[in-house]
């Protein structure tokens, strides 16, 4: 399990999470399973677990435990799946505290990209693996892939994604120059194309910040979080807790927005009382930030942030 992924600030996340042992809940990004583990070790018997991940290289990890359900889908569909585990376990066993609103004590989400991907050159995630293909899906069954993107998006399509998903300076011109070296079919064919805009020493800075681009258009990674986050907030139980560990400036700002808005824009929207209709309420104020110790052991947790909601008693 940690070679396939080290789990991010899993004592905070779960520490946050779990207000009941013998409670329901959700790892919306089971990737490595190193959260549902946890989240498993601080359950008793009567406590469930639904883990989801589109990716089918991770749900190979899944531990043997009665107590964990598996879903091989993205995680804005965890209302879906909510309503269904609601269904199952209130009729098979007459579970009365399904009964009111919501289904979850606790949702985590950790969006981060899993070593496991990174690391694997024949996903295409890394522009260390100089002639991988320009794949980047997480489900490998479904959906374009990074060659389609960057050979057949129009120009100015191509400058918006790298822009708004990868705040990429210069973001025109890397557009351009992607389509004046198609046709692109590998890492090396991608990172060959932009070099002559990559500053010397800083390169490796420009592509992450590209790559970053290409794998949030493929996988519709920003739609599919406020999905996620609307379904999340309809599924919690009244005073149950969502838990979101965060990478990069675009995906917290949305978080941070839902948590204090009830959506992803920030936009304050009230009832005829003048009272705020966000569904959630924020624990703590400033997102947590992982040890230096553990970015020592885990250089990938270093943009890390961790912030945590609460399920108002009504909607």
């Amino acid at each position: 399990m940690s070679e396939y992924h080290i789990p991010v600030m899993l004592a905070e996340s779960l520490s946050a999470l779990v207000t009941n042992p013998d409670g329901i809940y959700a790892d919306a990004t089971f990737g490595g399973g190193g959260h549902t583990a946890g989240l498993l070790s601080r359950l008793h018997g009567g406590g469930r677990v639904i883990a989801f991940d589109r990716d089918a290289d991770a749900l190979a990890n899944a531990p043997e435990d009665p107590r964990l359900t598996l879903v091989h889908n993205n995680f804005r569909y965890i209302e879906n799946y909510a309503e269904q585990w609601r269904r199952s376990f209130a009729c098979a066993q007459d579970d009365k505290a399904l009964a009111g609103p919501g289904v979850f004590d606790g949702i985590l989400a950790d969006l981060g990209v899993s070593s496991h991907q990174f690391d694997t050159a024949e996903r295409g995630f890394s522009f260390r693996f100089e002639e991988a293909p320009l794949d980047m899906r997480m489900n490998r069954q479904a959906g374009i892939t990074a060659a389609e993107v960057v050979n057949t998006y129009a120009e100015e399509d191509l400058e918006r994604i790298l822009r708004l998903y990868g705040e990429v300076d210069g973001a025109r011109n890397a557009a351009r120059l992607l389509v004046q070296a198609r046709p692109l079919e590998t890492t090396g064919d991608l990172d060959r194309a932009l070099e002559r805009m990559l500053p010397k020493g800083a390169g490796h800075k420009v592509l992450a910040k590209v790559y970053q681009a290409l794998r949030i258009e493929v996988n519709q990674e920003m739609r599919s979080l406020e999905k996620f986050l609307e379904g999340a907030a309809r599924s919690l139980k009244p005073g149950g807790r969502l838990v979101v560990i965060t990478y990069h400036s675009l995906e917290d700002r949305m978080v941070k927005n839902f948590i204090r808005t009830g959506n992803v824009d920030g936009v304050q929207q009230k009832d005829l009382y003048g009272r705020l209709q966000a569904p959630l309420e924020a624990v703590s104020r400033k997102p947590l930030v992982p040890e230096e110790a553990e970015i020592a052991g885990n250089t990938r947790a270093r943009s890390a942030k961790l912030r945590i909601a609460e399920r108002r008693a009504a909607l």
